[in-house]
């Protein structure tokens, strides 16, 4: 009995001190996690859920861990067991597990998870892009090219990411210095260091970039002025010797500005003017005029996690106020690493729109120009193989020099992010296609076919053979203008752009008849392609839009002065019959009023309304038909025409 006493005390001393130290452990974690000491607070997290113990706070904890660290299948596999508790949660994880399954290419779970985030709240622009694109990753795949990347020589086994060009180098941040480590990942805080181009394409040389710009804090992310002597760089809130925090306790990240001394030396370090210590401003890229700073921010009025900014740099250097780029760049999410090109084209990175998983590439094309004058925006997701299921950043290319760099965390790489680079392809494609009449659709030979650029520059011309074929060799990812014309037919023209990838490109284009027959018997309407004429509901007057109209059969009759016509006017079926007749008989002799006006004489002309007695398809208004028939079917049979009585 004793024996038995003694073993249940020790059971129940055993107990309580695991759920005591488990406890002790959760307490710790947390401590951690709010220091954004992410690698230990998984540490401590895994251990103790691997010994059992559960709770949504944990998981949450747990699964954020490793999210934030980017170990996208391990968060996956906790954010799910977090899902199967059937604990309310905050929609915020809904997307956090969406985005995890994403980067472990469980594209149907994922969505799954995105369609059950978009349900609960409407307004939220990630849920709202993830709707419009369900089929984002056919989308994807179409927009994605045959280029090669290749990672780096100068990658080490650390963190290297954020590439930008000077002179010949290439600079970029790495952990690879040495140095203090940093809580989120154990690893040296970055610095800066540049790369040389050699002769065959290849970067090498690596050493520390700007002097005293290194400090034992976070430096990364550059931009150059046009000139290349400003610079633009990002660091730790870290300025003359001051590490600062915010009231939150947290350190954040400021852009700082310096310039190219005469000596070529970069001095006179200042922080810029919208920094704070209450929130974080970082990477930083500058326009080809020099006239505007893109970066990244939470600062006040962010959507998100953090958005797409831009501020205007004045003549002096001095810096405008930002200004949020608004929801056709930033999401709920996360729109980081902004990059503008030659050209205007805004690239950056981002998790709040349909990709493929993690951060993915996306270019909003001709964005300074559209953006200055407030015009629609298309956002197009780059597609492979710059983007992966992991983290894709950091875009930059050089349109000079036909090449690019990205960095990605993706499998296979050499450190946790490695810099990749890309040359643009040589692509080009056959445009090809057939000439047709329209009406007939028989081939026309002997039409002249004239390939121009999107600003309307001959560039190509040949006449089609009896097989009406026309071909040109094209440039890939370029608008062109395809103008066709031939005696006796309208010309025509049609504004294509090409793929950024080799793929079929045909055309049919149809002319219009610019001379056609006409006899007694032809509806001069069909003939000169004239629409409804329109009148003002109830009434009979002449409209301007119908004045139009009318002044093509006007042309015709004084023409042909012998010819006469016979004006009737039709209507559907949708008022009384006695009703529409009339109407649509006052409207035949308003028609033929106005042309006697404009000289056509009294005996050329005779009108007469119709109503609904002659309709040209089965949308009478018996029961059955009237619910059945479109708006568009109705509109056939409010019709006028003009037959040729006598030529």
């Amino acid at each position: 009995m004793k024996t038995n006493k003694l073993l249940v005390t020790i059971i129940l001393c055993l107990t309580c001190s695991l759920g005591y130290s488990q406890k002790g452990k959760v307490r710790q974690a947390a401590k951690e996690y709010d220091n954004f000491a992410y690698l230990k607070t998984s540490e401590i997290l895994l251990e103790v859920a691997n010994n059992g113990y559960r709770s949504v706070d944990l998981l949450q904890k747990l699964g954020n861990s490793f999210y934030f660290n980017n170990n996208m299948e391990e968060a996956s596999k906790w954010y799910g067991e977090l899902m199967a508790m059937n604990e309310t949660v905050d929609a915020e994880y809904y997307f956090r597990y969406a985005q995890a399954l994403k980067s472990v290419e469980n594209y149907a779970e994922s969505d799954k998870w995105m369609k059950k985030f978009h349900e609960v709240d409407k307004t939220d622009l990630r849920g709202r892009a993830f709707a419009s694109k369900v089929d984002y990753l056919s989308k994807i795949e179409a927009a994605s090219r045959d280029i090669e990347i290749k990672n780096l020589d100068i990658n080490s086994d650390k963190s290297d990411f954020g590439t930008a060009q000077y002179k010949n180098q290439i600079i970029f941040a790495s952990t690879r210095g040495g140095g203090k480590k940093y809580q989120w990942n154990e690893q040296p805080f970055l610095d800066l260091f540049s790369a040389v181009k050699q002769e065959d394409g290849s970067y090498s040389n690596v050493k520390e970039f700007g002097g005293d710009i290194n400090t034992k804090y976070h430096e990364s992310t550059v931009a150059f002025t046009p000139d290349e002597k400003v610079m633009y760089f990002t660091r730790n809130n870290y300025f003359e010797g001051k590490y600062k925090k915010g009231d939150d306790g947290t350190n954040r990240l400021k852009i700082y500005r310096v310039t190219k001394s005469d000596y070529d030396k970069w001095e006179n370090i200042e922080s810029i003017p919208f920094n704070s210590d209450n929130y974080s401003v970082a990477h930083p890229s500058v326009n080809i005029k020099g006239t505007k700073l893109y970066f990244a921010s939470d600062m006040p009025g962010t959507l998100g996690s953090s958005d797409i900014f831009v501020v205007d740099i004045n003549a002096d250097g001095t810096l405008g106020e930002p200004v949020n780029l608004g929801t056709s760049v930033n999401t709920e999410g996360h729109e980081t690493f902004p990059f503008i090109n030659e050209v205007g084209d805004l690239y950056f990175s981002s998790n709040g729109f349909a990709g493929l998983g993690g951060l993915d590439v996306f270019v909003i094309r001709d964005f300074e120009n559209k953006y200055e004058k407030n015009q629609p925006m298309s956002l197009e997701n780059v597609g492979k193989p710059i983007n992966s299921p992991k983290d894709d950043f950091g875009y930059y290319e050089n349109l000079g020099t036909e090449e690019g760099f990205f960095t990605s965390n993706r499998d296979g790489g050499k450190g946790d992010d490695d810099i990749y680079s890309f040359k643009f392809p040589e692509c080009t494609q056959t445009l090809e296609g057939i000439v047709r009449d329209e009406n007939t659709q028989e081939l026309i030979s002997g039409a002249t076919v004239t390939l121009l650029d999107e600003k309307g520059k001959q560039l190509d011309q040949m006449i089609v053979g009896d097989d009406a074929a026309f071909s040109f060799e094209v440039e890939c990812d370029k608008e062109y203008l395809i103008r066709v014309s031939k005696d006796k037919y309208s010309s025509d023209e049609v504004r294509v752009t090409t793929p950024n990838k080799k793929q079929e490109l045909k055309l049919e284009l149809n002319l219009q008849p610019d001379e056609q027959k006409i006899e007694e018997g032809t509806d001069l309407a069909k003939t000169l392609n004239i629409p409804i004429i329109y009148f003002d509901f109830d009434k009979y007057n002449i409209r301007y839009d119908a004045e139009v109209e009318l002044q093509k059969v006007l042309a015709v009759m004084n023409k042909y002065p012998t010819m006469t016509i016979d004006i009737r006017s039709h209507t559907d079926c949708r008022a009384p019959a006695s009703y529409n007749e009339k109407l649509s008989d006052n409207r035949a002799k308003s028609t033929r009023q106005y042309l006697i006006k404009k000289g056509i004489a009294p005996d050329r002309l005779t009108a007469k309304g119709y109503g609904e007695s002659q309709l040209v398809n089965d949308c009478g208004c018996e029961p059955t038909n009237e619910s059945s028939c479109t708006e568009a079917q109705h509109q056939l049979n409010r019709r006028s025409e003009f037959i040729i009585v006598k030529m």
